[in-house]
């Protein structure tokens, strides 16, 4: 028998450390054939103990390549010219890409056959065979990140007072039942990469720009980051009526809230673009990646009929209470407006869709009085530190009039949303403009 490697064969004369890339490399590709006890030049040397170069080979696939493949790999001891060999038979597998474990899902990890070569995998590659796999659903589809952590989803839980232990994850989906984290999991993991951006304007225009931040980890870091930062400009606006005074919201809190919750909960994941929101003196802009599902119009949306684009997120999302049954977000959004002259307009496109909030005190600014604006008392410091290069609390108090405690918190939330930094402790702290 001649021997010669091909893109369905591969020759090794012993058992080496990287012996795992040709399985995956197979397993990932065509299917393929490993003989061990076999020089690259074709010449057989043979082995000296067939069953236990067998075992090895097995332990080292069973140990390192994930998911499991060991279905799909074959032994067969084999006697040439009175010396044994082991063929190693790789069947092309149902759950590719595999890799190896300790390198994860990333080209370093994942291998495919070329020619008589034993490849990295490009990253578009490895997609492709996700998707092959796993199905168009993003959520279901195995993350490319597999060393995750989840401390922001464990306090988010136990706020909740839902359990979240292994078995709690498989049953929502974030894990396989051999362990492999899915997209669902990278979402609300430390490591998610989808991001929130959000940006302040003075005025109706993005002519004049205040404020940028973007919200990053998991989605439940960023909606309570989000909507933290959202309150604090959602500010108290008091109209009288003849000696009684009215306080009323920009936003109604309820509509914020599903506002927000609906950016995070439908948009398309597959697409790396940010949510987008956008603060403008008479609105808030959420503009969200992915339009509305195919066989879905916007009259069916307004009316209460949902058709979930990531039903695992949602449910989740359902069973901490964050949600309540599907559909009801638009209609709630609406009601929120009742009795005001503007209502919420939404626009979709085939790949976009926003939600647009109107400030409800718009119209009343000339004859209201705002208390706790964030944005007058930004400024006024703001100008101080331009004009003086720095501003310590007491400052503060004069020019705002306001107590001690009040001083600290607003330059706290200054220092927070980066628009100034602390230099300084003690009675020598001083603040100045970034």
């Amino acid at each position: 028998m001649t021997f010669s490697e091909s893109e369905y064969v591969e020759l090794k004369s012993e058992v080496v450390s990287d012996l795992c890339k040709e399985i995956i490399a197979f397993a990932n590709t065509k299917g393929g054939t490993l003989y061990i006890g076999v020089r690259d030049d074709g010449t057989v040397v043979g082995i000296a103990n067939a069953d236990k170069v067998t075992l090895q080979i097995n332990n080292m696939v069973r140990d390192s390549i994930k998911p499991d493949v060991t279905m799909f790999v074959h032994y067969e001891t084999q006697e040439i010219d009175g010396k044994q060999i082991v063929a190693v038979t790789v069947q092309k597998g149902t759950d590719r890409p595999y890799y190896l474990g300790s390198k994860g899902l990333k080209p370093s990890g994942v291998y495919v056959r070329s020619g008589t070569a034993s490849d990295p995998a490009t990253g578009t590659a490895i997609r492709k065979m996700i998707k092959e796999t796993d199905g168009d659903c993003f959520e279901d589809m195995r993350s490319l990140e597999q060393n995750l952590t989840f401390e922001s989803a464990n306090a988010q839980f136990a706020k909740c007072h839902v359990p979240f232990d292994n078995s709690k994850m498989q049953t929502l989906g974030f894990t396989s039942p051999d362990g492999i984290y899915s997209n669902v999991a990278f979402l609300l993991s430390d490591q998610c990469s989808s991001t929130i951006k959000a940006a302040t304007f003075a005025g109706t225009d993005k002519s004049n720009f205040q404020d940028r931040r973007e919200f990053s980890g998991s989605l439940f870091r960023q909606m309570d980051e989000m909507y933290a930062y959202l309150d604090m400009r959602n500010r108290t606006t008091a109209s009288f009526e003849g000696l009684y005074r009215n306080d009323r919201r920009d936003y109604p809190e309820e509509a914020l809230r599903e506002a927000l919750l609906n950016s995070i909960v439908h948009r398309d994941y597959s697409f790396s673009a940010s949510t987008l929101i956008s603060v403008y003196d008479d609105r808030i802009e959420f503009v969200s990646v992915g339009g509305l599902p195919d066989g879905i119009a916007l009259d069916d949306i307004m009316l209460g009929l949902s058709v979930c684009r990531n039903p695992k997120l949602a449910a989740i999302f359902y069973r901490l209470k964050l949600i309540e049954a599907y559909g009801t977000g638009m209609p709630k959004i609406m009601k929120a407006y009742d009795g005001d002259e503007r209502k919420p307009e939404i626009e979709v496109t085939g790949n976009a869709f926003k939600i647009m909030l109107p400030n409800r005190n718009v119209r009343v600014k000339e004859t209201a009085v705002v208390f706790g604006s964030p944005k007058s008392e930004e400024a006024k410091i703001l100008s101080f530190i331009e004009t003086n290069g720095q501003i310590v609390r007491s400052d503060v108090e004069v020019l705002l009039d306001v107590s001690q405690a009040t001083a600290n918190r607003i330059l706290k939330r200054m220092v927070k949303e980066g628009l100034i930094y602390q230099d300084g402790n003690g009675r020598n702290t001083k603040y100045k403009k970034i």
